[in-house]
C-alpha cells in the first residue's frame, strides 16, 4: 500500500541566484532536489546550510530577492 502526500508552498524570496527559495511562513526549500532546508543552531546564531556553507539568518536577510511573477499566457 501506497499512500501519497503533496504539500504546495508559495515562494516569495529567493536567495541571491541559487536554487533556495523561502516562503511566507519561513521555510527554505532547495527546488533544485524538491527538500526543505532545516534550520540550524551554530554557535549561537539560527542559520541555514546553503551551498555547503553556514549563513546565519542575519546575513541571509541582506542577499535575498523578490521572486518575480512570470505572465503566463495559458
Amino acid at each position: 500500500m501506497t499512500i501519497l502526500i503533496s504539500t504546495s508552498y508559495t515562494l516569495i524570496l529567493r536567495y541571491l541566484d541559487t536554487d533556495y527559495y523561502f516562503t511566507k511562513d519561513g521555510i527554505c526549500i532547495n527546488v533544485k532536489r524538491g527538500k526543505i532546508v532545516k534550520r540550524v543552531l551554530n554557535g549561537g546564531s539560527y542559520g541555514y546550510c546553503l551551498n555547503g556553507k553556514f549563513e546565519t539568518l542575519k546575513s541571509i536577510r541582506n542577499k535575498l530577492n523578490k521572486v518575480e511573477k512570470n505572465k503566463c499566457p495559458f
